[in-house]
């Protein structure tokens, strides 16, 4: 048998993996193959959805199951045995892994990330491959652990025997929060962008430090009663009995799954005393502390009560030194915490870095966008000419109750908030409608955020008049869902029930901007100034979640404020996939032909290539005082309110954001590609398939189907890039047809030939088709009704003489610039 003819497989099986055997690792329990630890990004073409090819090791090696301290990268023997090294320190760099090997079937090269070797990389027979025992052993002196910080690290991860795993990042997670907190951290911070399973992370972290002694109670706090219950019914529900939460207000909350409906434990009886026999406390900020001494009911217990506290969203009011939670966190100082944050809170006032200490670890959304765990978006920037321009009424201008409007300007600030103008809440549910009417689904779950209730309120009406159809068959259609609204409210749970209908449009100030898991959302519309990237952060993450059963793959976001300028400030760390502003006579829908970007910011292909697998092809901070007196609002009859196109942005080679005509940055970028009108001449003339210079182009970012459409003229690619690129005169198609005919350069042709030659002719003129040497074209009308494509082709006597006139034809088109 000859090693070199193995595959890579065959390698693994023969040599890689029983030398891992002899080194005493367990199969069963320590070694994982060809282990994919990513899901493939999602890339969305248009309507066209598919996932790119998942990250795969070829071995995982665990110390304890989801304690990873190994990798090994195989290669067949045709290789040398570190070829496989950069591409697994990648990995081993994302799975937080220190010991990576390589291997050939050879022998291996052992790289030690820990820098605690006397050299990084050294070269091992296939016999010397390292025991757990060792490699453990390095771990351990290159962590520092103890003794008893080890035990803490080694305790078992919860497992409920359906094989449901941790993700990558969720074990690295947990395992940096409980190796911090073992070795004596008390604050410990953990980021972690919307819809990668938070809750879930603080579960397997507080199970490990429970199960383990380290910490005997636990209070988890949390800001919305819907996360406190849903979290109890679902992920936190294997802690049982030692389970309660801190509310007088028994409940049946249905799981997730719809399995089961289960009582809520009370840790308080209606006389608001506690019951102290617990482990694991859930409570309510606002149900356990208030302005006034008697709503403090955190201080029933002492000081020293609890071992740990995990605080849910901790950007939101815990961390600020003046906030009314804050003293909670202080009153239970001596207690370790863990702050959960998507956002973490850096600013002059507030800091929960400040708080915390820095991440021990941080999952991006760009890194979920990437990895295939979270959904990507489209942005579509909508410009209303109140907006653009402000507004200034006229002296002596009324409002509806008859009182002078004070003359100033207003502007996007001042909409909605303290003056309003109606007919620019109708123009908002117009287009919002139109975008669900041209996508071919008003069913798709929508949040529209409001300036404040009143606001939510009235575009709520303005949706329920712009789709009175649906309305008629369900009032629940349209709903506000808002603090105060007790009816909207009692419809959340089915707004975001992926089973629930209803209801579909939901109108909202604050409320649904956080928290909420609403995982079949799949556009989001913002009419309201965000000045808080922290809260921009938390709008797009409400539709960040994947919900393959209902093939919701990405979502949208339409833009009426401006708000996605946030996109340019270097803290926002998840671009979307398309910018698209819709202008006046504009569809609101984007066009389907905008190319998606790559991990590298290059554009990918127009189709799918064979490492992607297709899932998915058509489907139909501005901060109030709530105390603060409210102002009255200006309400304006009349004014009126346009849709305006201002500006393109498109983005430049280093992924930023510009603002330039389509002409001028289509200019610069050809001139990049084509250094001079020669260059490009020559390269034309001497690539036989027109096409590919069209697609490698397109593949640069650069499309010249909307540069034609600005441009405004019948121009084929080759005069539209000598027009655009070189200040050339153009010849349209026809012109060019017409220069043919008229030299007459196929008179040496039968009159069959001719005719063939004609008819491809007018196919250029009529159609634009540049390939004119791709024998599929006489398959179309009207050459198929002239005869089969092999007896057209004897009329030129031989395929090469067919090959040989419709080269002379192109020839002929493109003789002269002008």
């Amino acid at each position: 048998m000859n090693k070199r003819d193995l595959s890579e497989r065959d390698i693994c099986s023969q040599f890689i993996g029983p030398a891992i055997d002899k080194g005493g690792w367990d199969r069963t329990t320590q070694v994982r193959e060809e282990v994919s630890f990513t899901k493939g990004r999602i890339i969305v073409r248009g309507k066209l959805v598919s996932r790119g090819k998942a990250k795969r090791a070829d071995y995982i090696l665990y110390y304890k199951p989801n304690i990873p301290i190994a990798i090994v990268e195989a290669k067949d023997n045709c290789h040398s045995v570190g070829d496989g090294m950069q591409q697994a320190l990648e990995y081993a760099k994302t799975l937080n892994i220190p010991f990576v090997f390589t291997s050939n079937g050879d022998g291996f090269v052992f790289h030690d990330r820990t820098g605690t070797s006397s050299q990084m990389e050294t070269n091992l027979t296939l016999s010397q491959f390292p025991s757990p025992e060792e490699l453990w052993e390095k771990y351990r002196a290159w962590k520092g652990l103890t003794p008893e910080a080890e035990k803490i690290v080694l305790q078992d991860y919860y497992d409920d025997a359906s094989g449901k795993s941790p993700r990558y990042y969720q074990t690295n997670a947990v395992n940096a929060t409980v190796e911090a907190i073992a070795k004596g951290q008390d604050r410990v911070l953990l980021v972690m962008a919307t819809g990668t399973g938070k809750t879930y992370t603080a579960f397997q972290t507080i199970w490990k430090l429970w199960k383990s002694g380290r910490k005997k109670r636990i209070l988890y706090l949390a800001d919305r009663n819907v996360l406190i219950d849903q979290t109890m019914v679902n992920d936190f529900r294997p802690f049982g009995a030692a389970m309660a939460k801190l509310s007088t207000n028994a409940k049946t909350i249905e799981r997730e799954d719809g399995s089961t409906s289960t009582e809520l434990t009370m840790a308080l009886d209606k006389k608001r005393r506690i019951d102290t026999a617990y482990e694991i406390y859930l409570g309510l900020y606002q149900a356990i502390t208030g302005p006034e001494e008697r709503q403090k009911l955190f201080r029933e217990f002492s000081p020293g009560f609890f071992d740990l506290i995990v605080i849910d969203e901790c950007h939101r009011g815990s961390a600020a030194e003046d906030a009314a939670w804050r003293e909670i966190l202080e009153y239970f100082s001596a207690a370790t915490q863990i702050g959960l944050t998507a956002t973490p809170k850096e600013t002059k006032y507030v800091s929960n870095i400040h708080y915390f200490g820095k991440p021990v670890y941080t999952y991006s959304l760009k890194q979920g966008i990437a990895d295939g765990f979270l959904a990507p978006y489209k942005v579509i920037k909508v410009h209303i000419d109140l907006d653009v321009q402000g507004y200034r009424p006229q002296a002596g201008d009324t409002d509806r109750d008859g009182e002078e409007i004070p003359d100033r300007i207003y502007n996007t600030k001042d909409f909605d908030r303290t003056i309003v103008i109606d007919d620019r809440t109708k123009l908002v549910a117009a287009k919002v409608t139109e975008f669900l009417k041209e996508s071919h689904d008003r069913f798709q779950k929508t949040i529209i955020f409001c300036v404040d209730e009143e606001h939510a309120a009235r575009m709520r009406q303005a949706l329920v008049n712009e789709n009175k159809d649906l309305c008629q068959e369900n009032h629940r259609y349209v709903m506000r869902i808002t603090g105060s609204d007790t009816e909207g409210q009692a419809q959340l749970g089915n707004f975001i029930d992926p089973e629930s209908k209803y209801p579909v449009l939901v109108t909202t100030s604050r409320l649904l901007s956080t928290g909420i898991d609403a995982q079949t959302c799949r556009l989001i519309v913002l009419d309201r100034p965000v000045g808080s990237m922290t809260e921009f952060k938390q709008i797009v993450g409400r539709g960040t979640r994947v919900h393959e059963d209902t093939k919701k793959f990405y979502f949208t976001l339409i833009d009426f404020r401006g708000a996605t300028n946030h996109f340019a400030d270097p803290d926002f760390d998840g671009d979307p996939v398309q910018i698209y502003e819709a202008g006046e006579n504009d569809p609101m829908l984007p066009p389907d032909n905008t190319p998606p970007a790559g991990d590298d910011g290059e554009p990918l292909p127009e189709e799918p290539g064979d490492d992607e697998i297709i899932v998915d092809g058509f489907i139909p901070d501005v901060t109030f005082d709530p105390t603060a007196a409210t102002p009255r609002k200006i309400y304006v009859d009349g004014v009126g309110a346009t849709i305006i196109a201002e500006r393109v942005e498109y983005l430049d080679e280093q992924g930023r954001l510009v603002t330039e005509t389509l002409r001028d940055f289509s200019k610069k970028a050809l001139k990049k590609r084509f250094a001079s009108l020669d260059e490009f001449l020559k390269r034309w003339s001497a690539t036989e398939r027109k096409q590919a210079i069209i697609d490698e182009l397109e593949s640069e970012g650069l499309a010249l189907e909307p540069l034609a459409d600005e441009v405004g003229k019948d121009l084929d690619p080759f005069d539209l890039i000598c027009h655009v690129a070189f200040d050339q005169p153009a010849l349209t198609r026809r012109e060019r047809a017409d220069n043919v005919r008229k030299r007459d350069v196929f008179t040496k042709y039968g009159p069959q030939a001719r005719a063939v030659l004609e008819a491809i002719l007018q196919k250029y003129q009529d159609q634009g088709i540049i390939d004119l040497g791709d024998p599929r074209i006489l398959q179309v009308p009207p050459l198929d009704a002239m005869g089969t494509p092999l007896q057209l082709i004897k009329e030129f006597g031989t395929r090469a003489g067919f090959m040989s006139a419709v080269h002379e034809l192109q020839t002929a088109i493109y003789q002269k610039v002008a």
